[in-house]
Formats: C-alpha cells, structure tokens, sequence
C-alpha cells in the first residue's frame, strides 16, 4: 500500500509496528535499514498531513470592536 493511500491514523499504526519491530532483536540490519527509511517517509508524510489541518483551522477572536472575527489557527504568517 503506498502511503498517499493511507489514512493519517493508518500511517500512525503503521508507525507504531514499525517502531515495535525495530525495538526487537529478530531483524537483520538490511531489514531494519528497510523499515527505518519507510518509518522517516511515514513521519514526513504524517507531518505534511498535520501542516494541512492546522491551515484549515480557524480560531475565532474577537476584534478591537468587540465583534467576532475568524484567524487562522497559526496567526498571521
């Protein structure tokens, strides 16, 4: 499955597999090389999808003249 077909919870279980196999003593350094390239692919992925939200979401302050205005999450940027 190719991570663009991935949910972002999907990619975060696949993350959390990836992060338990390393941790055990069963795979050969190729194989670990292998998951560790695919769980850095799966880290950026996950952040590029949490940039998007984070775009997306809006805070609403309320202006100098006491009506409410909608910002974007992050300030102005």
């Amino acid at each position: 499955m190719k991570k663009e077909e991935l949910s972002f919870e999907e990619a975060i279980k696949r993350l959390e597999k990836i992060a338990s196999e390393l941790e055990g003593d069963k795979l050969s350094l190729e194989d670990s090389l292998k998951l560790y390239e695919e769980g850095i692919r799966l880290i950026r992925y996950c952040n590029t999808m949490l940039e998007g939200a984070e775009r997306k979401i809006k805070m609403i302050g309320i202006n100098a003249d006491g009506e409410p205005e909608e910002k974007d999450f992050l300030g102005e940027v």
